[in-house]
């Protein structure tokens, strides 16, 4: 299809497992041989568009390979072989908070965390009193994060997040941040980003926001493809095979 925003061509990922490994020259020389290790291949040849403005969701049973493309798709991972095409700016949302300094205040990691996913100083201006109302931090703005409640340190990264401005949005399991009231709010930023036309990649075990919000989906295992198409009928699929 022509109105694609992301495209995985024949995508697979390698990973080196090592039993036995030499951890200096020396140690090499004195054993007399090569590290041991064998070939894991998490991905295999993974293909599937995403259509511009689609929600497009990665299913599939725990250490299926589908957080692995996800990482692929944010490029923390590049594939051994395929490719992964982009039309839009693209940003992710994987570990909450994972750019936060300890000893700096909340108001300080906004404009850290936020520069550090793309933002500029002038936007982080704009959006900083939103930034900081949708995580509900404010009384404790000027503290070190490293007295925050986990709770807390992941709804102001949830948020700082949340807003910046991506075409294309990856994110892993985000929807489970924070209390019940915060997953409401952060399920309703991402149908507001579904109603701006916003493209979203997202994995999640809950095959009920899968349901409710995805378009499209792609259910791996075992590194390999099963299924790419409507949301519907892909998780009607997988959910047959669990039974």
């Amino acid at each position: 299809m022509s109105n694609w925003a992301v495209r995985v061509s024949d995508v697979s990922k390698k990973f080196r497992l090592y039993h036995e490994r030499n951890q200096t020259l020396k140690s090499a020389i004195l054993r007399g041989r090569t590290s041991k290790h064998e070939d894991f291949w998490a991905l295999k040849n993974v293909s599937f568009d995403v259509i511009e403005g689609h929600t497009h969701g990665l299913i599939g049973s725990n250490g299926s390979g589908k957080s692995t493309l996800l990482k692929c798709l944010a490029k923390i991972y590049w594939p051994t072989s395929g490719s992964i095409d982009y039309r839009g700016r693209m940003a992710s949302l994987l570990e909450v908070g994972s750019g936060f300094h300890l000893e700096l205040s909340g108001r300080e990691n906004i404009y850290l965390n936020g520069s550090i996913l793309g933002m500029s100083k002038k936007e982080i201006d704009r959006k900083f009193d939103e930034i900081v109302d949708f995580s509900g931090v404010e009384q404790f703005l000027d503290q070190p994060v490293k007295n925050y409640s986990s709770g807390m340190y992941v709804r102001l990264g949830f948020s700082i997040a949340i807003h910046v401005d991506p075409d294309i949005l990856v994110v892993d399991e985000v929807l489970s941040v924070g209390d019940e009231g915060f997953q409401r709010k952060s399920f309703e930023k991402f149908l507001e980003f579904k109603k701006r036309g916003k493209t979203i990649i997202m994995v999640t075990h809950s095959m009920q926001v899968v349901e409710d919000i995805c378009d499209t989906v792609t259910w791996i295992e075992k590194g390999t493809m099963m299924a790419t198409g409507k949301a519907k009928s892909v998780v009607a699929s997988y959910k047959r095979s669990l039974d």
